[in-house]
């Protein structure tokens, strides 16, 4: 039986549905995977979708996502490769009832990873946009009920306009950083009294360049946070002004840099107040350097 089209209200048990994916997906991919997201329709507040939930992951190495198919196979997918799509792995769950797709791709395809999370982005904060974008979705399931292609090619030109656009505007900055941060985080021992990596940072300086760092943790008072390994990095290299910063800790969430670290940053450039470090790789939510230092002793000295 082909599968049965249908386009419905957004209902945000979809957000839910996807974080219980993304722990099963997680789970199997292990080290390998370096970021996760909720791509497609039912990622945008607000659109009317196909009650299907679009999951994406960057990775460091598909050949190793190949190795561990079989384990997606258990959790109920099917492996089906590029399935068009050259440097992609595609999985489907639910048959012709789908009620999840995933796509995979290496962590330095930015083009491909960049163009969902674009077309994402530009969906939630354009409400024209989506709005066009749910009307013509509906009036294709009713004149497609079963026909995947008919429904897909009459979307094509409206995704492909849009997602042009949405590129246009893109900053794909902080998940560059993200990623670039992820690629050096990994747990190591050292020593009987050293370990490295738990904790891992990256930098976008004014110059456009990119600078990571890993925590170094000791059994005494004499470690380094990741943030402060990134800028002794970058001050190596000639610079000192960043513009962005993004700290990842070890379950893969964003976090803010401690005071040590927030003194130092505020103290390498009398512009520091102004740097931006991220809250949420999701929303892309940030926070000034200045607004975590609001009342910074050399403001007060100064008055």
């Amino acid at each position: 039986m082909a599968q049965h089209i249908t386009v419905v209200e957004y209902d945000p048990i979809w957000r839910k549905k996807y974080e219980e994916e993304k722990a099963v997906m997680t789970d199997i991919l292990q080290d390998n995977c370096l970021a996760v997201y909720h791509i497609g329709s039912t990622s945008v507040p607000r659109l009317a979708a196909k009650p299907i939930i679009d999951i994406m992951a960057a990775m460091k190495s598909l050949d190793k996502v190949d190795e561990i198919a079989e384990k997606f196979e258990k959790a109920g997918y099917e492996y089906l490769g590029e399935f068009g799509i050259s440097g992609r792995r595609y999985l489907r769950k639910g048959g012709d009832k789908r009620t999840h797709q995933i796509h995979i791709f290496r962590a330095d395809d930015l083009d491909n990873i960049e163009r969902h999370l674009a077309f994402r982005d530009y969906m939630r904060s354009h409400e024209a946009a989506r709005e066009e974008y749910a009307r013509l979705k509906t009036a294709l399931a009713e004149k497609f009920p079963y026909d995947i292609d008919g429904y897909c090619d009459g979307k094509e030109d409206f995704v492909r306009r849009t997602e042009a656009l949405a590129l246009s505007l893109y900053d794909g900055s902080w998940n560059r950083l993200y990623l670039a941060a992820r690629a050096v985080q990994y747990e190591r021992t050292l020593s009987p009294t050293v370990s490295a990596g738990s904790v891992a940072a990256a930098l976008l300086t004014q110059n456009g360049n990119v600078y990571t760092g890993v925590c170094i943790d000791t059994a005494c008072s004499l470690g380094m946070c990741a943030e402060r390994s990134a800028v002794a990095s970058m001050i190596t290299h000639g610079e000192h002004k960043i513009c962005k910063l993004v700290a990842v800790m070890p379950d893969g969430g964003t976090g803010m840099p401690c005071g040590a670290c927030r003194e130092l940053l505020m103290q390498l450039d009398e512009n520091a107040g102004d740097i931006q470090i991220l809250r949420d790789l999701e929303t892309g939510a940030a926070v000034t350097l200045r607004s975590l230092l609001p009342n910074w002793w050399r403001n007060i000295n100064s008055i």
